[in-house]
C-alpha cells in the first residue's frame, strides 16, 4: 500500500467514522481510547509520510486535528460504547454555554443559541438532571437558555440556584456558611463568594473608566466575576489594554486574573470553579457518592478543564471537549467538533434514553426517593 493510500485510509479515524476506527475500551465508565491498538495509528501514518516526503515541511493543520482526535475520540462515533459503559448506570448532563450551546461571537450579548439547540437541551433535560455551567451571570445564562427545566449556575460556579434540599457534609467542606445560603421562594441559592460584591462593583467601574479609551474593548458584569472582552480590540492595542487591567487587579490581592478566549477574567481568589460546581449539584441531588452516577460535562475552554478533572478523579463519566482543534493539554476524554456536534450529540442522547424506556414505564425506571432516572 502506498504512502498516500494509507493516508486516506487513516483518515477514516476522523470525526465521522470513530467507532469503527478506534478502540475504546470503559474504566469504570471513564472510557479512553487505547492508542496501541490496532497495526495502525494516524500519528504513525502522518510522521512516517512526513519523513519520507519532506522532513522539513510541518504536518497540516488538519492532520494534526486527526491525530489528536485519536487520543481524543469524537463522542458521536463512540456514542454507542459510551452508552454500553452507561447501561444501568444515571447520567447527569452538565452544560457550558458560550462556545457549547452557542458559538463564539464578536459581540457577547448575541451570543444567541438556536431554536433547535434550546429544543435538543429540553428534550435531554426530560430525561436526564441537566445543568447549565457558565461564567457569564446566572440571570444572563438563563435569559440566553429560556427553559425551565434546567440547572443554572453563574459566574463559574460562584451563583447557583437549585431546588431546597437538606444541608450535606460537602457544605461544610465546601466552605458553605449561613450567609452563603438564600432561601429565593422554593429555591436555594449557593453563592460562596457573596462577601466579595461591593468590592467586586467597584473593580467593574474602575474598568469601565480604563476601557473606554481601548476602542473594542467590553466590561461585562457576570455579578461574581467581570469580564473584559478584547475580540474586537486591534492586535496592536492588547498589550496596552492586558497592562491596565492587570493594573486595576493588583489592587485587590483577594482577586486573580485569567484568560479564556478573548477575554479577561477577573474572579474572586477563594477555592471554588466549575469542577467544584458539578460536585455541589451532585451532592445536592443526593448522589456526590453514588457509584452507579455518571456525570456527562461537554465544554469548550479552559475553565472547563476543572469539571473535566472532578470526573476523571472519580473514575467515571464522560467528560467532552468542544474543539475544532488540537488542545493537547485537556483532561477530557471525548472530542466533539463544534455546537453544531453538540447539537447532534445532545439530540442523539434524548432518543437514545427514550427508546431505552419504551419497552418500561418512567415509573418503573426512576429509583424510589431518587431524582435520577436509571439508564437502561
Amino acid at each position: 500500500m502506498t504512502n498516500f493510500a494509507r493516508l486516506n485510509q487513516a483518515m477514516g479515524l476522523q470525526r465521522s467514522s470513530a467507532s469503527s476506527k478506534q478502540k475504546v475500551q470503559p474504566m469504570t465508565g471513564v472510557v479512553k481510547n487505547d492508542e496501541n491498538s490496532g497495526d495502525l495509528s494516524l500519528a504513525s501514518i502522518t510522521s512516517d509520510l512526513h519523513d519520507i516526503s519532506n522532513p522539513n515541511k510541518p504536518i497540516p493543520s488538519d492532520l494534526a486535528y486527526n491525530s489528536w482526535v485519536v487520543e481524543h475520540p469524537s463522542a458521536l462515533g463512540s456514542f454507542d460504547r459510551m452508552m454500553k459503559a452507561a447501561k444501568w448506570k444515571r447520567i447527569v448532563v452538565f452544560l457550558d454555554y458560550d462556545g457549547t450551546l452557542s458559538p463564539i461571537v464578536d459581540d457577547p450579548d448575541r451570543a444567541f443559541m438556536s431554536d433547535e439547540m434550546r429544543a435538543a437541551v429540553r428534550e435531554v433535560a426530560k430525561y436526564f438532571p441537566t445543568a447549565v455551567i457558565s461564567g457569564r451571570s446566572r440571570d444572563k445564562v438563563k435569559e440566553f437558555v429560556q427553559l425551565s427545566n434546567v440547572y443554572y449556575a453563574g459566574s463559574h460556579g460562584m451563583d447557583i440556584m437549585v431546588p431546597p434540599r437538606p444541608l450535606r457534609p460537602c457544605d461544610a467542606n465546601n466552605h458553605t456558611t449561613a450567609s452563603a445560603m438564600d432561601i429565593k421562594g422554593s429555591d436555594v441559592l449557593f453563592q460562596p463568594a457573596k462577601r466579595f460584591l461591593p468590592a467586586i462593583q467597584e473593580i467593574r467601574t474602575l474598568l469601565e473608566e480604563i476601557t473606554r479609551k481601548v476602542e473594542g474593548a467590553r466590561v461585562e458584569d457576570n455579578r461574581f466575576c467581570i469580564s473584559v472582552h478584547f475580540r474586537k480590540v486591534r492586535e496592536e492595542d492588547y498589550g496596552m489594554l492586558e497592562e491596565k487591567v492587570k493594573s486595576v487587579v493588583g489592587k485587590y490581592p483577594e482577586f486573580h486574573l485569567t484568560l479564556g478566549k478573548k477575554v479577561l477574567e477577573i474572579r474572586p481568589s477563594i477555592e471554588w470553579n466549575k469542577g467544584h460546581a458539578l460536585e455541589y449539584l451532585l451532592d445536592t441531588l443526593g448522589f456526590s457518592n453514588s457509584s452507579d452516577v455518571l456525570p456527562l460535562y461537554i465544554g469548550d475552554d479552559r475553565t472547563d478543564e476543572d469539571a473535566f478533572k472532578v470526573i476523571r478523579s472519580r473514575g467515571q463519566g464522560f467528560p467532552i471537549i468542544v474543539s475544532s482543534t488540537p488542545k493537547e493539554d485537556t483532561k477530557a476524554c471525548y472530542s466533539l467538533h463544534d455546537p453544531s456536534e453538540v447539537l447532534t450529540f445532545l439530540l442523539r442522547l434524548a432518543r437514545w434514553r427514550k427508546a431505552s424506556s419504551s419497552s418500561r414505564s418512567l415509573a418503573q425506571i426512576w429509583c424510589v426517593g431518587s431524582n435520577l432516572p436509571r439508564s437502561v
